[in-house]
């Protein structure tokens, strides 16, 4: 199992950047799948970006593609989320999560579910001013 925390959260204008850390405290995030979501207040945990295990695939929800980039270093145990042009809209909770990457039928796109994924960050709160 992997413990995760998120850092680099905070208030930003709209149109600037922010980027959020996320760092596994016990076990090494080799062979992991690793995820970024967000909740808003009284709205569902939503999708933001996915990396694979060996950080060659990405995949980003439409609303914040050409936008966001995520990122991983193996080596550290971290994984990044670079936020550029943010919007109000992307104010939320952001929490990273860690899956399996074991051999299956899956496509990168099922990883936009939360079900996928095993371990859970607490979240790092991100707010946007219009």
């Amino acid at each position: 199992q992997v413990q995760l925390v998120e850092s680099g959260g905070g208030l930003v204008q709209a149109g600037g950047s922010l980027r959020l850390s996320c760092a596994a405290s016990v076990h090494t995030l080799y062979g992991w799948h690793m995820g970024w979501f967000r909740q808003a207040p009284g709205k569902d945990r939503d999708f933001v970006a996915f990396i694979n295990w060996s950080g060659d695939s990405t995949y980003y929800s439409d609303s914040v593609k050409g936008r966001f980039t995520i990122t991983r270093d193996d080596a550290e145990n971290m994984v990044f989320l670079q936020m550029n042009s943010l919007k109000p809209e992307d104010t939320a909770v952001y929490y990273c999560a860690a899956a399996p990457s074991v051999r299956s039928r899956k496509r990168y796109s099922d990883y936009a579910y939360p079900d996928e994924y095993e371990n859970w960050g607490q979240g790092t709160q991100v707010t946007v001013a219009s």
